[in-house]
């Protein structure tokens, strides 16, 4: 065994930033693991314990903290040796025990399907995040070390395996900032997906990289030379593209190989935020720099808590991308969050920023794991903000506001907060009105108009990106289809039971009861709810609640209330998720109306002399009879069929009428005409039969119209 692979290699590593206490801490977990182990060996034919030593080693080169690294020790010592999480507090404290069972996977439940366990899994990790975010570095750090080897596994556990890891795991890392650990799981990911592509892109570069060494030096020089004239401390680095960046700009930009391998790419290491700012200065200088490639993360850092200033030159014929930052922007670079231990004794600015940006987001995930129904539709929400391309947009008070690319106003206004999202009715943009599905542009200032009452809209769901939106508007819509559903189900089912000569308040408990566990549901509130989808029929219901649900007698319906005939259930026009209105016959307040249960998606309300209703009987018995609210001030769309002599002007002359009547035109066309004559069909929004008279009344009065009539289809 190397030193490297032992324990005394990682006590000498461990040496140049922990003390001997906590260096001796951590042999001791090693030692636990060890025996927990012993006997067990990997698919490559390696003991067990060198995976564990090996997951600390990495965490070690983050210079992660005592407690992490006995975690990383015993990562696998519950889930692989049944060793119980109270035997490790007992030993090593309630921090690492917590630690280790936050990182253990989850095995004992039975799953359905191979994604639900690992969306589980995810949920584990983090509620486990939320509590310590260390959990996620040991477990990244374990992945890792898995993706290193994972040669010997079998096909497809290693395709689900790789695609697990670009999926999630990498885009956590990129999110924490931890770019060093990102990078390689996308490349180890990518060449275990598509050795061949892989294989080929990494000999294309090897190639290159010969072919352009000449060139990388001479730029390299004269950047150095340039720093040194002005006095300027700096380090330059050549920067390697990775396999996976480029294959994916393949991909996704439709670029040739050659065509991104044409930049030339370098970053400056230097001492301060100003010396960035100065060096900046030196190499526009040197070399011209390209409109609209600059761009200041200082001053707007990125999500994930990402700073450097970036900027692309052209000189010697090709494009040079340059990136400057300190030392300190480098380590929170590379490292992320992972950086906030190593200056845990000094914090500084940038680090304490990182670590609330961190905790945010973390808060933010526990919000939608509240929120989502089950772990596969709260892991979609999370994929997509992964993501990590920002855009920053200003709140009307200056505070800047960090969205993923694509976010709409629809998704500043959630991430502003849930209510504010829920009470959305429209929003300005740079001060002038805009469109709620419209993407948001870097640099705009956004100001939400809310209104008290208003309701999420599912046509929402097609156009926001953030998962705080799509869960958020999801969960509100399920509890207002719900409460609906519950409404109108209790309407039908008190309608029904007057028909029978009885109310609800007159059932006894027993009975709903009884019903309920005849009809198997949960309680008596889904019942009613199942009538309020048009699950179930309400005269049903009724006549079990009133005659027991095991009897078989029928109890005799007073009146026509078996037809559903008396005591109509009164509707006030304003349209829920439940109850909508008929696209065949439009009806509007005034009209005779009817309402049909539809499975699943509540009722449907008619006009009742719409050639779509059903004929007999016994389609007839099950529809509903309606009456409108006295007090609705909805409008209603009706649509009219003028039919006229051609005049010039004649179309102006039917939309005068018609605002003089108060009515508002929502759409025009001509349909029909020859030389005389023509046909114009124009939908009016009305506010009932009352006023749509009024409207028609002074349409007709117009010298060209010879007839007007209202459409049904």
């Amino acid at each position: 065994m190397s030193l490297e692979a032992t324990v005394e290699g990682l006590a000498v590593e461990l040496s140049t930033y922990l003390d001997t206490n906590r260096i001796n801490q951590v042999r001791r977990a090693y030692y636990y693991a060890e025996q927990a182990h012993e006997g067990q060996m990997r698919k490559s034919g390696d003991r067990y314990i060198t995976h564990p030593l090996a997951v600390a080693h990495i965490l070690a080169g983050l210079k992660l903290d005592h407690q992490s690294l006995m975690a990383a020790m015993l990562h696998d010592v519950i889930e692989d040796t049944g060793i119980p999480k109270d035997a490790l507090a007992e030993q090593f404290g309630e921090d690492v025990a917590e630690l280790v069972d936050g990182v253990s996977k989850l095995t004992q439940i039975e799953f359905r399907s191979r994604a639900e366990a690992q969306a589980e899994n995810f949920q584990k990790m983090t509620l486990a995040m939320a509590r310590d975010i260390r959990v996620i570095l040991v477990k990244l750090a374990d992945r890792l070390h898995n993706m290193r080897t994972l040669g010997p596994m079998p096909y497809e556990k290693r395709q689900r395996i790789a695609t697990e890891t670009l999926d999630i795991y990498a885009p956590i890392a990129n999110r924490l900032g931890m770019h060093a650990i990102s990078t390689e799981l996308e490349d180890l990911g990518f060449s275990s997906l598509h050795p061949m592509r892989s294989r080929y892109i990494s000999k294309a570069v090897e190639k290159l990289r010969g072919s352009h060494r000449e060139i990388i030096e001479d730029i390299r020089g004269k950047l150095q030379d340039k720093l040194a004239e002005r006095g300027l401390p700096g380090r330059i680095l050549g920067r390697e593209k990775h396999l996976n960046s480029i294959y994916n700009k393949m991909k996704l930009k439709q670029k040739s190989f050659y065509e991104i391998m044409d930049v030339y790419a370098f970053r400056i290491i230097t001492d301060t935020e100003d010396d960035c700012y100065r060096i900046l200065g030196a190499v526009h200088n040197l070399y011209k720099p390209m409109p609209g490639r600059f761009k200041d993360y200082i001053a707007m850092p990125k999500a994930n808590g990402y700073q450097s200033l970036h900027t692309t030159l052209f000189g010697m014929h090709v494009n040079i991308e340059i990136q400057i930052r300190t030392e300190e922007m480098e380590h929170i670079a590379n490292d992320g969050i992972a950086a906030h231990w190593m200056y845990k004794n000094e914090p500084t600015s940038a680090t304490s920023v990182n670590q609330t940006r961190v905790d945010r987001w973390v808060k933010g995930l526990m919000e939608m794991r509240e929120r989502a129904d089950d772990s596969l539709e709260f892991i979609e929400h999370v994929k997509v903000d992964l993501f990590p391309d920002e855009i920053y947009v200003f709140t009307p008070k200056g505070k800047i506001m960090e969205l993923p690319r694509g976010a709409t106003p629809v998704d500043f206004a959630y991430t502003i907060h849930t209510d504010i999202g829920n009470a959305t009715v429209a929003c300005r943009i740079n001060r002038n009105l805009g469109s709620l599905s419209k993407p948001l542009q870097s640099g705009q200032t956004v100001e939400v108009i809310t209104a008290p009452g208003a309701r999420p809209n599912p046509a929402w769901l097609s156009f926001v990106v953030t998962g705080k939106a799509r869960s958020s508007i999801r969960h509100t819509l399920k509890s207002q289809k719900l409460a609906e559903s519950l409404e109108l189900g209790r309407a039908l089912l008190k309608k029904s039971l007057n028909g029978f000569g009885t109310s609800l308040s007159d059932i006894s408990e027993e009975q709903k009861q009884a019903v309920v566990s005849h009809n198997q549901v949960n309680n008596f509130d889904d019942l009613v709810s199942d009538i309020g989808l048009g699950k179930r029929m309400a005269y049903l219901v009724a006549r079990q609640l009133v005659s027991g649900a095991e009897s078989s007698e029928s109890p005799v319906p007073v009146g026509n209330a078996g037809k559903g005939e008396d005591a109509p259930v009164t509707i006030r026009g304003t349209e829920g998720m439940l109850v909508r209105f008929a696209t065949c016959c439009k009806p509007i307040p005034g009209d005779p109306v009817v309402g049909v249960m539809e499975s699943g998606n509540g009722m449907v309300i008619h006009s009742d002399t719409c050639s779509r209703l059903p004929e007999d009987d016994d389609g007839r018995s099950r529809l509903t009879h309606l009456t409108w609210a006295k007090d609705i001030t909805d409008e209603f769309s009706v649509e009219l069929r003028v039919e006229l002599e051609r005049q010039r002007g004649v179309i102006a002359e039917v939309a005068k009428a018609v605002a003089m009547a108060d009515g508002n035109i929502e759409r025009i066309s001509v349909d029909e005409q020859n030389a005389r004559f023509g046909v114009v069909s124009v939908i009016v929004k009305v506010h009932g039969r009352r006023h749509l008279a009024r409207v028609m009344r002074r349409v007709r009065n117009i010298k060209a119209v010879t007839s007007i009539s209202r459409v049904k289809y």
